[in-house]
């Protein structure tokens, strides 16, 4: 056999194993999505917002309280402990960004704050809310501060939890998978080892994530978590981990533009967003900025500390809905 015959099967065995491989991952993450989709179901209402089909998830009546998920998220964040132990006088809604959890995106959205800034403001529109307080954990707090920024007529308040408010200079290695610019081929990698390959890692995402508290045992299913697991769900979480430098740092140095009530709380363990970015600086860029800090919480405060940061969206929320007292006649 010549040296050239040798290559050439060389060539076309590593060419069968590579098609194996990719098999192997696009078999198992349609598997995945399958289980994914019949153990955790859409449990609220759809409204079509602009070619999106979006998802959300509503209790209570008074006055409007939307809340907005963060990177990779999706409204169970909000929905279990958080909105179920929040209790009377107000309307609460978590969606599912558009892309994420049961929600849509419609062909040609990029993800950009910009463009999901004018999505919430035309969901608050369709969902008829009158100035609602817009409540954003992460990534969901860039997106609230977008569309305050940009829509003020539609907001009354901002309650923001372990918000993204700065521009990030280095790209943490946990988020580096997702960092995939060319839609291509982050289509390809969403069909094909994403899912099976978030996994594996799942464990080590959740200590990232909730550290240094514990997730809680039912988070998979209950918590929603296994909606993490489909491609289109990695897709979107993708185009969002890459269309957020195309406009946080335009949108910080807007900052001092917003003249509404806002609450910052932020956990001192955070090993996701650091509050020492992304909270002592609002105190220079924000006008009578309400920051909270609780010592020793993680990213998800409203997990381990629920209680706490129910009384944090309320404070602010009696700042956003304070109603001018009625004209008398003399």
């Amino acid at each position: 056999m010549t040296a050239s015959s040798i290559l050439f099967v060389v060539l076309a065995l590593l060419l069968l194993l590579a098609l194996i491989v990719i098999g192997w991952g696009v078999v198992s993450t349609r598997r995945i999505a399958r289980m994914a989709n019949r153990l955790a179901p859409a449990m609220g209402q759809f409204l079509e917002v602009d070619g999106n089909r979006i998802h959300y998830y509503e209790i209570g009546e008074g006055r409007p309280i939307l809340f907005i998920h963060g990177l990779g998220g999706h409204h169970h964040h909000m929905r279990r402990p958080l909105m179920e132990a929040f209790g009377p006088g107000y309307r609460l809604i978590a969606i599912d960004r558009a892309g994420s959890g049961h929600s849509s995106r419609a062909r040609g959205m990029t993800g950009r704050l910009t463009e999901q800034a004018r999505l919430i403001r035309d969901i608050i529109e369709k969902l008829g809310l009158e100035r609602p307080l817009l409540v954003g954990h992460s990534l969901g707090g860039a997106v609230a501060l977008a569309t305050a920024l940009d829509f003020p007529e539609s907001v009354g308040g901002l309650a923001l939890i372990s918000p993204l408010t700065q521009p990030v200079q280095t790209l943490r290695p946990e988020f580096r998978s997702l960092y995939i610019p060319n839609p291509l081929l982050r289509r390809f990698i969403a069909h094909s080892f994403a899912v099976p390959l978030s996994m594996r890692h799942s464990e080590a995402t959740l200590d990232f994530v909730f550290g240094p508290q514990k997730a809680p045992q039912d988070f998979a299913v209950e918590g929603g978590a296994i909606l993490g697991m489909r491609p289109s769900h990695f897709y979107a979480t993708s185009s969002d981990a890459v269309a957020i430098p195309l406009d946080l740092a335009r949108q910080q140095s807007r900052y001092r533009e917003l003249s509404l009530p806002i609450g910052i709380l932020f956990g001192t363990a955070d090993r996701v967003l650091d509050y020492r970015e992304h909270g002592l600086p609002m105190l220079d860029q924000v006008e009578e900025l309400d920051l909270e800090l609780l010592d020793g919480i993680g990213h998800m405060p409203q997990y381990s500390e629920t209680e706490r940061v129910v009384a944090f969206i309320r404070r602010v929320a009696q700042r956003a809905f304070i109603v001018d007292p009625p004209l008398t006649v003399s």
